[in-house]
């Protein structure tokens, strides 16, 4: 073990100082929130991501939820940068302005190790029509925090897997193995590119972002055997392990990837996929939903296999928008009515049968893939979905153990700065810029200063 050069900080400084490398780009100016004026009442705050299915639920609130309660609620919707940064402003400094927001399995732990989240386990405890065991096991774990309890309900979760055109790989005669590996899709990219005219054999994130490139790159890094930290902190971006999986990522994309591959993200990825620019793509369970609409030029041309593996069993990440209460709301009891009903059976009943079937905020609740109109909508990829996020392993991704949880990101506050500038160096090698070598003896560097600081906690 590397000893740091300086004088180990207390922990408790340590805590602080993870605290404030999460909410340094938003505290660095001034900030301008209601000063704890907050909802009352029979009102409600609520603050979340503008996705397409929290608009929906936008829409249905006051005919359903509002008549039946009589709780008002006032919605604030931005784009994801910006509802991420609105959050961290008011829960950090528990102004109360949001009672509740959406935030992912990434921030809730984090957020309720520092004490800006309400519990949840009481209430669920006292309202058993929510049916708690029913919420599929990966996602009860990711809201868990370290002290056992719940802090966070989904609203509709996600896993990744290998989407490819089934039309295509039977007109060239290419066969999808049943779990495929990594070597198996680098060798079906190079035999699809140019199945049909200007087409690429897959398309893999290439755009700057820890949860845009980094997503799926870090899931090829833990199943080829690498990892950002062993369990002693220490950086291991410099292993052979992790060289060799973004390599291997770097040089499928730049070989058989999509054109302008270093700024496609998921948006790119899916907009190739449906104008048959591309014949695979490896991304977000939640993308299928998309392909399979009734609008989509690749409607029911597509087939679905699991997240392609080297060394492990799975390789699928784990993600949710999930619902957290501030602490410091002065209206906790309303605000776990909203989120009961938002994360409910019976919510997702509502949307199938007032907006459709394929946009049921789905990946979170067993009893969503026994449903009869679900299953019939979403045939096409409904089972490998839930296949996909019950084998996702957030506590143990790779070959070896890990200092803290996830599977395409680490569950500390600062992997939001290291990844984001470990993602640009990445990004440049796929763009050509410089090599994966060059990369990532900077990228070590970064993740290095991380480990001088958690190195024998």
């Amino acid at each position: 073990m590397r000893t740091p050069s300086r004088r180990r900080p207390p922990r408790a400084t340590l805590a602080l100082a993870a605290a404030g490398t999460l909410l340094a780009p938003l505290l660095s100016g001034c900030w301008t929130g209601a000063g704890g004026a907050g909802s009352g009442g029979d009102s409600l705050n609520v603050l979340m991501v503008n996705n397409p299915q929290m608009t929906d639920l936008q829409k249905l609130t006051a005919a359903h939820f509002t008549k039946d309660t009589g709780i008002k609620v006032n919605f604030t919707v931005l784009p994801e940068n910006d509802v991420r940064d609105k959050i961290s402003q008011d829960f950090a400094n528990q102004a109360g302005q949001y009672d509740v927001a959406t935030l992912s399995n990434y921030e809730i732990p984090i957020y309720a190790r520092n004490g800006w989240l309400r519990e949840m386990d009481s209430y669920v405890a006292e309202d058993p029509g929510y049916d708690e065991r029913d919420i599929l096991a990966p996602m009860r774990e990711s809201l868990t925090a370290d002290d056992g309890r719940l802090y966070g309900q989904p609203f509709y979760g996600e896993s990744s897997f290998l989407m490819y055109r089934k039309d295509v790989f039977a007109k060239a005669g290419l066969t999808m193995p049943e779990r495929p590996t990594w070597t198996q899709v680098a060798e079906l990219a190079a035999k699809a590119d140019g199945a049909e005219p200007g087409m690429k054999g897959i398309c893999l994130r290439g755009l700057p972002g820890w949860g845009e490139v980094m997503a799926p790159l870090t899931t090829v890094v833990n199943t080829f055997g690498g990892t950002w930290f062993d369990q002693d902190w220490k950086a291991r971006l410099d292993s052979p392990e992790f060289g060799k999986a973004v390599k291997f990522y770097v040089d499928l994309v730049r070989e058989h990837g999509e054109s302008g591959a270093a700024q496609s993200g998921f948006a790119e990825c899916l907009n190739n996929m449906t104008q048959g620019k591309v014949a695979m793509w490896y991304d977000a369970t939640s993308a299928a939903g998309s392909l399979e609409a009734a609008n989509s030029p690749v409607k029911g041309d597509m087939g679905y296999a699991p997240a392609p593996v080297e060394r492990t069993r799975t390789s699928g990440w784990l993600y949710t928008w999930a619902w957290g209460i501030q602490k410091a709301s002065r209206n906790t009891d309303k605000a776990w009515q909203f989120v009961s009903w938002a994360s409910g059976k019976e919510y997702e009943q509502l949307v199938g049968e007032e907006i459709g079937w394929s946009n049921v905020p789905a990946g979170k609740r067993a009893s969503t893939y026994a449903n009869a109109a679900y299953r019939a909508e979403a045939s096409a990829f409904q089972e490998r979905t839930k296949e996909a996020i019950e084998g996702a392993r957030p506590h143990d991704p790779g070959v070896q153990p890990r200092p803290a949880p996830g599977i395409q990101f680490v569950g500390i506050p600062e992997f939001t700065d290291l990844g984001t500038k470990v993602s640009q160096e990445i990004s440049a090698a796929i763009a050509g810029r410089q090599s994966v070598e060059s990369a990532l003896k900077k990228a070590q560097r970064l993740a290095e200063r991380i480990s001088e600081e958690y190195e024998g906690r």
